[in-house]
């Protein structure tokens, strides 16, 4: 049996009582094993452990405490990268038959920087092929469930590392986001999932190195270990020629006050149709910090579906650019919604591609005027709550008899943004029992502002001990 207690703990006081020598990390990491064991057969949420390997790293990290050696902010701290990200030496899947044996030579910027911060990677996380969608379900390791109800998806496309965080599997984990795959399975699970500024963790992983809407980012049960996990990771690296220089280093525990902070409130962005609990639980968010001292006003951003509409355009053509070369050899084992997205991508014209540009000014100037009077904008992160398991997201792309958007995920506005950080931390729950979330959207680069309203909002309504019924 695990030690519940010390699965929920969070990475910051793990560090803090591993540096200590109140707990060794071989427990944490035994433990940590033992509650994988647990709940991954029935959630389907790590595709790799590396089980012998990172109980000897926990000696050695015990070793290095008791010699009194120094350590880093994570030393000892289990985390789980996702099976998008390439790891040195692992295979590496991306859930794809294609990529079945694959096993990179090198780690990106934050792999390595999560390792050199003493932190142990316990396992890789699913991921639908090639991340494409918001429900992770692949060809190799089918679905992955969500911990809060088993018939429902865990969100996706790092639903993995999602349903690891939320079941107390491991303190933080890997995502990647370039259309809200972060924010969708953190709002799904109930834990915070954060999207940085573009360039604010380095990439290093794609064909281009000139990417605006791909990121790195934390899934993690409390604000503070996102912050940390931000801190750890963040900072240029020559490999990515859009990474940015690094901020001053993010406060931890992050301030948790909104005294004076105005914030924008629009829950469905203009156009989406919201679900009654999705809707109650984003103002019911708002009004709380309306009541801890935030000023919060309703405001109009213009915007509508076209957005979604040229953001699957923008990923369409990434699709068809990086993976037609598979078509004729693999396209009977490839996700059908892949094959249809670089069908869409390779009819895009390259004049067309660049109106997109276009479009994404547009929407920003519609955004600017809001953020210049406000410090934040807060909306709801996911229309609905988590569907089915076996869905795709095509089921979710029409308009109800007054107009609005039937979606699923109101991420992918943020991505065309990239600029903006974005996080989404819970709301609360539907009549059903499934979480619900709030996202909340900063200025350009200013993650600490993202990160204090989240805060104030977790210390408000706390979420991190809630634990789903598995």
């Amino acid at each position: 049996m695990t030690d519940q207690d010390l699965c929920f703990r969070s990475a910051v006081d793990l560090a803090k009582d591993i540096r200590n020598g109140e707990i060794s990390p071989v427990e944490v990491i035994e433990n940590a094993l033992a509650r994988i064991d647990e709940v991954n057969p029935k959630l389907n949420s790590f595709c790799f452990v590396y089980a012998e390997e990172a109980i000897e790293k926990a000696h050695l990290a015990e070793s290095e405490v008791q010699s009194g050696n120094s350590i880093g902010p994570l030393h000892g701290v289990p985390f789980a990268i996702k099976d998008f990200t390439p790891t040195a030496g692992k295979r590496t899947t991306m859930g794809s038959k294609i990529f079945e044996h694959w096993i990179p030579d090198q780690n990106p910027p934050v792999v390595e920087r999560l390792l050199q911060a003493g932190g142990i990677m316990i396992g890789k996380t699913t991921t639908p092929e090639f991340a494409h969608s918001s429900f992770t379900d692949s060809p190799l390791w089918g679905p992955t469930r969500n911990p809060w109800n088993f018939s429902c998806t865990a969100g996706g496309s790092s639903g993995g590392s999602a349903v690891a965080v939320a079941t107390g599997c491991v303190p933080i984990a890997e995502g990647s986001d370039a259309g809200g795959s972060i924010r969708i399975p953190a709002a799904l699970s109930g834990t915070v999932g954060l999207k940085p500024s573009v360039g604010r963790i380095p990439m290093g992983i794609l064909p281009t190195a000139f990417d605006s809407i791909f990121h790195f980012g934390p899934l993690s049960r409390t604000v503070s270990d996102a912050a940390l996990f931000l801190n750890v990771t963040q900072g240029p690296d020559n490999r990515d020629i859009m990474s940015l220089p690094p901020t001053v280093p993010l406060h931890i525990p992050v301030p948790n006050h909104v005294d004076g902070l105005r914030l924008a409130l629009c829950p469905d962005q203009g156009f989406f149709a919201l679900d009654d609990d999705v809707e109650a639980n984003t103002r019911s968010s708002a009004d709380a910090l309306r009541q801890t001292g935030a000023i919060v006003e309703e405001v109009e951003l213009g915007w509508s579906r076209q957005i979604v509409d040229d953001w699957f355009l923008h990923w369409a053509v990434f699709f068809a650019a990086y993976f037609e070369q598979y078509l004729n050899d693999w396209q009977d084992q490839m996700t059908p919604e892949v094959v249809r997205m670089i069908e869409v991508g390779q009819s895009v014209k390259a004049t067309d591609f660049k109106r997109l540009e276009a479009a994404r000014t547009r929407q920003w100037e519609t955004l600017r005027p809001i953020l210049d009077s406000y410090d934040a904008l807060l909306t709801a992160t996911m229309a609905l709550p988590a569907p089915p398991v076996g869905g795709k997201d095509s089921d979710y792309d029409s308009n109800d008899a007054a107009g609005r958007y039937q979606g699923l995920d109101m991420t992918c506005t943020l991505n065309f943004v990239s600029q903006c950080p974005a996080v989404s931390v819970p709301s609360g729950f539907t009549v059903g029992g499934l979480p619900t979330g709030l996202q909340i959207v900063g200025r350009r680069y200013d993650e600490a502002t993202v990160l204090r309203v989240a805060a104030t909002l977790e210390a408000i309504q706390p979420w991190a001990g809630l634990r789903p019924p598995v």
